[in-house]
């Protein structure tokens, strides 16, 4: 079996392969000041509740944006399922063509969404869109190569911008919104992060397939956890809230010795 981890800013994602299928996922708090043995007693613990022998994983492969977990994370797999991880870093095998001025600068994660992109729609000109903590927006060609794109705020970040800058706006849920113009604060606020995020999506997207796909209708795949909000939306041609986690899978693949 598999563990592949995405290690976000809020967030730690992580999933489970067997056999080429998804088995198992979970999700935890990201707390940088975990211990390696904090880390690493609670795979095994979380394992063995769900009723997978943590002894049955052979490989795990690690796409973190957050560099100061690194080292206790390495340390407490390396100590608890005696792995060395695969981190998604430059200088590893990827099957991608970067085609940027400093390729070491482009997140971990923006490359383990394009390499599970590819694996899902291979021979496709793509726009990924990654709504996490930030929402990332990117290009691939259907010749694997990683064009670049935009960031922009998350919409978690957007909400606590508000409330945190304003002394009369409070935090709010964040969900789909049923219409643009709300009749109270809290909806207005919900209304205005989920149809600004849409619109800015749509305006990245429909930007970069002039730019660079020459408005050839490069397929656009969402993923992320927010991504499903905007199923009903018609935004994306396909979610894929595991892109990241299927990424980083074939990344190991790619470099098994």
């Amino acid at each position: 079996m598999i563990l592949t981890l995405d290690v976000g800013n809020s967030n730690t994602t992580g999933g489970v392969f067997k056999d080429d299928k998804l088995i198992f996922q979970f999700r935890q708090t990201t707390n940088q000041n975990s211990s390696s043995d904090e880390i690493g007693i609670f795979f095994r613990s979380l394992f063995r509740e769900n009723q997978i022998d943590p002894t049955q994983i052979t490989e795990i492969g690690i796409c973190s944006v957050v560099p100061p977990i690194n080292y206790s994370l390495s340390n407490g797999i390396l100590k608890y399922f005696g792995i060395e991880p695969l981190f998604i870093q430059a200088g590893i095998k990827t099957g991608l063509k970067l085609k940027t001025p400093n390729p070491k600068e482009i997140g971990a994660d923006l490359i383990a969404d394009s390499i599970g992109a590819i694996a899902a729609c291979p021979n496709t000109d793509l726009i990924i869109v990654d709504l996490g903590t930030a929402t990332t927006i990117h290009a691939v060609t259907k010749e694997r190569e990683y064009l670049g794109g935009s960031i922009l705020t998350g919409l978690k970040i957007g909400v606590q911008a508000l409330a945190q800058a304003t002394s009369k706006l409070p935090h709010v849920d964040i969900k789909k919104a049923d219409k643009a113009c709300a009749t109270c604060t809290i909806e207005a606020i919900q209304s205005g992060i989920y149809f600004g995020t849409a619109g800015a999506i749509k305006e990245i997207c429909k930007t970069i397939n002039a730019e660079v796909f020459k408005n050839s209708n490069a397929k656009i795949i969402g993923t992320g956890g927010f991504s499903k909000i905007f199923d009903s939306y018609g935004i994306f041609d396909k979610t894929i809230p595991e892109l990241t986690l299927l990424g980083v899978k074939k990344a190991l693949e790619l470099n098994r010795q």
